[in-house]
């Protein structure tokens, strides 16, 4: 099977969705030191100790199951529920981009100057986020439709139109289910 791994413009946020395994329960950014190595691992500074900050583990949460909800709608191909697109209009608006012109020419979306906790992470991930919408594969990031799973995966399928993380796990329990309730009544 093809790998399932976003593009680096949507990586931050696949493995932000990903750290809470709804099948298990396990969040990752709840474990002890779990913020901290996610923070680490993509290059984003660490968390003051300082009153300013101590919103921000419940903000990246909220940004997560908000950016999660996006997923499940471009996997539906529905409308982003409304309670999380009123979740990411707040979140990003606590989070300014600013368009930068490289020496070569081109330009570039980053983080404002002064942006801390989670608005310098939604930052990031917004900026990710406006390159995937220009080269047009923000919409192949999604989230597997099973209710025990929701594992947001990138969609390289010709047509656009996976619905499971893995067909081996997912996708055959989602086709068992449909094929035993079909039976059931039939009979």
């Amino acid at each position: 099977m093809a790998s399932r791994t976003a593009p680096d413009s949507l990586l931050l946020v696949q493995d932000l969705v990903n750290t809470l395994d709804i099948e298990t329960g396990e969040d990752a950014l709840i474990a002890e030191g779990g913020l901290g190595a996610f923070l680490r691992d993509h290059d984003l500074p660490e968390l003051a100790q300082d009153a300013d900050e101590l919103a921000a583990p419940g903000e990246i949460r909220e940004l997560r199951e908000a950016l999660r909800a996006v997923c499940l709608a471009h996997t539906a191909g529905t409308a982003v529920p409304e309670r999380a697109a009123r979740a990411l209009d707040r979140l990003l608006a606590a989070a300014p981009l600013v368009l930068s012109v490289r020496p070569d020419g081109g330009a570039a979306l980053r983080p404002a100057d002064g942006l801390r906790g989670a608005a310098r992470v939604t930052a990031r991930i917004a900026a990710g986020i406006a390159t995937a919408v220009a080269d047009g594969t923000w919409t192949r990031l999604k989230a597997c439709e099973a209710h025990d799973c929701r594992w947001v995966f990138y969609d390289k399928s010709p047509a656009g139109r996976s619905r499971w993380c893995t067909m081996a796990v997912c996708g055959s329990r989602a086709k068992m289910r449909t094929y035993r309730a079909r039976r059931a009544e039939s009979e």
